[in-house]
C-alpha cells in the first residue's frame, strides 16, 4: 500500500505544480536574475505558492486513500 500511496501523490504533486506553476518559476526568476533587492517579493511568493501546492498534493492524496479504504461497516473484499 506505501508505494501505491507515494505513486498517488507523484500524479497529485504533478498535477499540482502543473497548475501552480506559478510558484517555480518565481523561484527560478529570482534565482536566476542579478542580485535585486526590488525582486525579493517573488522569493516568498514563489516559496508560499510551492508550499500550497504541496499541501495541497498531500490532503487530496490523504483523501485518495482513505476513501479507498473500506470502512468498519463494509467487510474486506476477498481476493
Amino acid at each position: 500500500m506505501t508505494m501505491e500511496t507515494f505513486w498517488v501523490y507523484v500524479r497529485l504533486q504533478a498535477m499540482c505544480l502543473v497548475f501552480g506553476i506559478v510558484g517555480p518559476i518565481f523561484l527560478v526568476v529570482y534565482f536566476v536574475a542579478a542580485p535585486d533587492p526590488t525582486l525579493k517579493w517573488m522569493y516568498y511568493t514563489g516559496l508560499v505558492i510551492t508550499a500550497v501546492d504541496v499541501l495541497v498534493a498531500l490532503s487530496l492524496t490523504d483523501q485518495a486513500i482513505r476513501s479507498r479504504q473500506p470502512t468498519q461497516d463494509q467487510e474486506p473484499e476477498a481476493l
